[in-house]
């Protein structure tokens, strides 16, 4: 019997209980699951950075996997909890597009609300659906609940909001900075094939300007081609297109944050 994997992605940090308290709900449900922490250090409320962590890491576990994911700034509200199967996973979390990324990326099949009571504790905090919702529900699904059980279908679900990089006219391609990682590499939505769109020569160098800033680079296929502290560009491990400083940080170098817009062309 494939022995079933639970993933936990969260900003609840590692000095409170709340990450053993979710961790012991499923185990109490399904003694069998192994549980995989994919972080808990998502800044807080940041759903943007959760949605990108979720889908980066997601497509690496085997097919089933379960991923749950709360950074829930408004829970306790109306929002729903729901569950999202798609063509190799299941998502569970709450609808404010946390989830969306990861699964519009795989193929969403069906979305549901988790709203059958049998699946949830039996005392509900207002403020921990971590606990009390997604992660009995999730426990359930790895024991072999049905889908169709947790509740009814939705279709008004809130979907990603991240946008998607647009070709100008001019042969520039608009995109933004969708993450900086630990190392202060800016991460954009601008994939390998995107930058195929613009047509030229692959061995030009790339402009890019990034507010005030137009950076002249060559695409570089790892950190280490170019000297300590320069700027340089690449194809991430994510295959987004990054801005990194070798040995530095290009965020405080370019004094960028997430969201900044770019434009890209050859030259």
């Amino acid at each position: 019997m494939t022995v079933p994997i639970i993933t936990l992605l969260s900003d609840f940090g590692l000095k409170d209980p709340y990450v053993a308290e979710m961790k012991a709900v499923i185990l109490k449900v399904c003694p069998d699951a192994r549980i995989v922490d994919i972080s808990h250090v998502i800044p807080k409320f940041d759903v943007r950075v959760g949605a990108f962590t979720l889908a980066s890491a997601a497509p690496y576990f085997p097919d089933g996997t379960i991923h749950v994911a709360v950074v829930d700034p408004s829970v306790g509200t109306k929002r729903r909890a729901l569950i999202v199967t798609t063509k190799h996973y299941f998502y569970v979390g709450p609808d404010n597009g946390l989830l969306m990324l990861a699964a519009q990326e795989d193929g969403i099949v069906q979305v549901r609300a988790i709203e059958n009571p049998e699946f949830v504790l039996g005392k509900v905090s207002s403020t921990f659906h971590g606990r009390d919702v997604f992660a009995p529900a999730a426990a359930y699904l790895a024991n072999g609940v049905p889908f169709r059980r947790f509740g009814p279908g939705v279709k008004d679900f809130k979907r990603s909001f991240f946008s998607k990089p647009t070709l100008r006219a001019n042969n520039e391609l608009k995109g933004e900075v969708l993450h900086i990682d630990d190392f202060g590499n800016l991460i954009t939505n601008i994939t390998s094939s995107d930058l195929a769109r613009l047509g030229a020569k692959t061995t030009k160098p790339l402009s890019i300007r990034l507010k005030d800033t137009v950076l002249r680079l060559r695409l570089r296929k790892t950190y280490g081609e170019t000297r300590p502290k320069s700027t340089l560009a690449l194809m991430g491990s994510h295959d987004f297109l990054e801005i990194a400083v070798n040995h530095g940080n290009a965020s405080r170098r370019l004094k960028a944050n997430v969201g900044d817009s770019l434009v890209v062309s050859r030259v």
